[in-house]
């Protein structure tokens, strides 16, 4: 069934107090290192390593601390609070797998994966290589978009062996999420082949769509420097594995937000997504377009959900900026929306659906 919801203003406002901190339990939070092949290729140091980041429900006492991004003393971002290596909450909680946008990063994430794990999810989040805000970006990260999968898998299978999360994770109910290019990512990892030349030909028919021009998190790499590079004999082989099925088993729902590059998904392929996906999407995002992203997307999957907010760009969907962020970034920050109601109703439409689809009687 596919369905579309218009969320107005006044149903904004109200989608946030249930997660005020201080009436729910606290959050822990632990880093690690996942390892796969694809990552040597897209990283600048050519390490073959994953960044992640984990977000889980933490015993009754654990005492948070801001998280910020940017400088110390001199943040950019408020992301929201968590408390660092705390012990993780006894039970069998489920895991969401959560990917950034391009040029974000885990941490720019954490307003949603922290709330998923207030509200007791085991959320895995990373920091893709070569397309990520705190290494530097690549040709290869940019262009090899499919391999951020592996990335999910990765860090996956390396939180499943931590003695210490393991043991409260229940990884057979399994949902992805993701933002912007994420949202590509979480389809792929969904089992949805993407194909390069659709989205090439796509760029080449409307040059001025938001996923073909310069984005501004790296505005100097256009699409043509894009395509040349994809031609070179470091890359090739690499791009000629584009369509190959990196489904990851087990995944029961997506969940995506202002997704991008929709366009390289031929309709059979988004048709091969069986799983329930629910879009949130903002109506005034000029970067994924909603006609050429979301209602493309919700068209074509089996079992989509679709809610569009109004006067949402696609950059609310980060986390909130401070007044120095505001002054410093510019574009990045330019919410025209009530971005806590925003943040809001992203985390109530994902608690709809990963609560229905990885509940433990299902």
């Amino acid at each position: 069934m596919r369905m579309t919801a218009r969320c107005c203003a006044a149903l904004l406002a109200l989608c946030l107090p249930m997660f005020a901190i201080g009436a729910v339990p606290p959050v822990g939070e632990r880093h690690g290192v996942a390892h796969t092949p694809s990552a040597a290729v897209r990283d600048a140091g050519h390490r073959d390593s994953v960044r992640y980041t984990v977000w889980y429900p933490a015993q009754a006492g654990a005492r948070e601390a801001a998280l910020t991004i940017g400088p110390p003393g001199a943040p950019l971002f408020e992301v929201g609070t968590a408390a660092a290596d705390a012990a993780i909450a006894e039970g069998h909680w489920p895991v969401l797998l959560l990917s950034h946008g391009n040029g974000g990063s885990a941490r720019m994430m954490g307003w949603f994966g922290i709330a998923m794990a207030r509200a007791g999810y085991v959320v895995i989040a990373v920091d893709h290589p070569g397309n990520n805000g705190v290494d530097p970006m690549t040709e290869a990260g940019s262009i090899l978009m499919w391999n951020r999968a592996d990335d999910l898998a990765a860090a996956l299978a390396a939180v499943q062996a931590d003695p210490v999360l393991a043991k409260a994770m229940d990884a057979t109910r399994l949902g992805v999420a993701g933002y912007s290019a994420g949202g590509f990512t979480a389809l792929v990892a969904a089992g949805a082949d993407p194909q390069l030349q659709r989205l090439l030909a796509f760029c080449r028919a409307h040059p001025a769509d938001g996923v073909c021009v310069p984005q501004a998190e790296n505005p100097t790499l256009a699409l043509a420097q894009r395509m040349t590079a994809a031609q070179t004999p470091a890359l090739a082989p690499w791009v000629a594995q584009a369509g190959d099925d990196r489904a990851i088993a087990g995944v029961r729902a997506v969940f995506l937000i202002a997704p991008a590059m929709i366009q390289a998904f031929a309709p059979e392929a988004l048709e091969k997504v069986a799983q329930p996906v629910s879009i949130i999407v903002g109506a005034a995002d000029t970067v994924a377009s909603p006609a050429t992203n979301s209602d493309i997307a919700a068209a074509a999957l089996p079992k989509a959900t679709l809610t569009t907010l109004p006067a949402v760009g696609h950059y609310d969907f980060l986390s909130s900026c401070t007044a120095l962020g505001r002054k410093r970034i510019g574009a990045l920050c330019q919410v025209a929306a009530d971005q806590q109601a925003t943040h809001g109703a992203a985390i109530t439409e994902a608690k709809a659906l990963f609560d229905a689809a990885l509940s433990a009687t299902r």
